[in-house]
């Protein structure tokens, strides 16, 4: 059964078509980053951008290289639309949008995690067997099937964010419409459906579609009854989100997810009506099909594994911000912070530190409001304030943290020198205060 499902070859047209719209999609991604002033304002005005920890060595490019960086990721989307260089065009792409991911969480955003993981997988998968460049200068034959595992592997992967999105967001703030309250009020000054989207009964109904559809669209979108109203849905779904929470491609991205979930003919029909059919659905057995499944096999465990490891960090992910990131909690608290940062010289002088000449705004709201965000600007302050013969020591005094519109309450150990303690990935940091989420 396992074999049948993974080894049979299938018509590729969906794969085909998909590679055009990631393509395109990506490219416009890019390019709008550099047009909007998302580049500007997270990667060349920032004196330090907060590259994920142990990854402070992928330094920003000074000048305009940011500039040019993201021109070149855009320039590669359209490379992979065209099916030119593709293997070439999807690696490179694949390691310089890691690299602009990492290098910065400012503005984090899972949806930009996610597109990591379908570019990286995207890199072994024969988009460009037709209607592409490569074949068309004799640089790959023309084939008109791919295996099975292509579709697999996607539908395996958006099931696991959709259903970890939804189960996330079975908590008390969601429940209640708490937080869809919050979501909604920064929207009260848009045309027509501001006023619509501050009233209780529409934050019920967007709290409960936004579980329910979480967790039951990949199932009713692979069952043939359910198809359509699911396809119809997600338009809905994915445009409503488009328009009033304005997340970049995303959106788009999730609706061109779809045609792996048709009939491969149909999307032959639609797209690539000259395209040769297929017909032999035999089962083919790779060359290398034991290193295939140890390798496939080993990246959904760790697809599975990573979104939940807050569950076995001490204290609640929501206080603490561990084990947060990358585990699809989107759109799950608001978060309001406020403290003062102390340096300590070895002769007993104290310097408060006035952030404004370090941070941006947007960055000032995240220092005090997320643990490793304060942790890694006291290493900053370290560097910045020691000498050869004085190495300082960094507090966050009267630090309190606000979450999801509750009272403020103390966040960080005032007594801690965070420029001298050791931060531990996948461990609970004492120096976070214990929770007040109950009070």
């Amino acid at each position: 059964m396992l074999n049948r499902l993974l080894f049979k070859k299938v018509d590729n047209s969906p794969l085909i078509i998909f590679r055009i719209f990631f393509g395109t999609l990506v490219s416009l991604e890019c390019f709008g980053a550099i047009a909007t002033g998302w580049v500007r304002r997270n990667l060349v005005e920032p004196q330090y951008t907060f590259p994920f920890i142990d990854f402070e060595w992928l330094e920003t490019l000074a000048g305009p290289g940011m500039y040019f960086y993201f021109f070149a990721m855009g320039s590669l989307g359209i490379c992979i639309a065209l099916g030119y260089r593709y293997r070439a065009s999807c690696i490179a792409f694949t390691l310089l949008w890691a690299g602009s991911y990492l290098m910065q969480k400012g503005a984090y955003n899972n949806h930009y995690y996610l597109l990591i993981l379908i570019s990286f997988l995207m890199c072994f998968f024969p988009a460009n067997a037709d209607y592409s460049m490569d074949v068309k200068y004799g640089n790959r034959p023309k084939e008109n099937s791919m295996y099975g595992y292509v579709k697999w592997a996607i539908v395996l992967q958006l099931f696991i964010v959709y259903v970890y999105a939804s189960v996330a967001k079975m908590y008390g703030d969601w429940l209640d419409f708490g937080m869809i309250k919050i979501l909604m009020k920064s929207k009260s000054d848009y045309f027509l459906v501001g006023g619509l989207l501050q009233q209780p009964w529409i934050h019920k109904i967007i709290g409960s579609v936004g579980i329910l559809f979480d967790l039951l669209v990949v199932p009713a979108l692979l069952w043939k009854p359910t198809r359509k109203i699911a396809f119809f849905a997600s338009i809905f779904f994915h445009l409503f989100n488009s328009v009033i929470f304005q997340i970049g491609i995303f959106p788009y991205l999730s609706l061109a997810f779809s045609v792996f979930f048709f009939e491969p003919e149909t999307i032959r029909k639609i797209f690539f009506k000259h395209k040769k059919p297929f017909t032999n659905a035999e089962t083919v057995f790779p060359r290398h099909k034991n290193v295939f499944l140890i390798g496939f096999c080993c990246y959904f465990i760790v697809q599975l594994l990573l979104p939940i490891r807050h569950h076995f960090i001490k204290d609640d992910v929501l206080w603490t911000e561990e084990g947060h990131r990358m585990s699809w909690r989107m759109m799950l608290r608001s978060r309001k912070g406020s403290g003062q940062f102390k340096v300590i010289q070895n002769n007993g002088k104290e310097i408060y530190v006035s952030i404004d000449h370090y941070l941006t705004k947007s960055q000032k709201r995240k220092v005090f409001s997320h643990p490793d965000f304060a942790w890694q600007f006291a290493q900053y302050l370290k560097k910045e304030f020691s000498t050869a013969n004085d190495t300082v020591a960094v507090y966050l005094i009267n630090s309190k943290v606000s979450i999801n519109g509750r009272p403020y309450a103390p966040f960080i150990d005032p007594k801690v020198n965070l420029a001298d303690t050791p931060w531990k990935p996948l461990e609970h940091s004492e120096w976070i205060l214990p929770s007040k989420l109950e009070d």
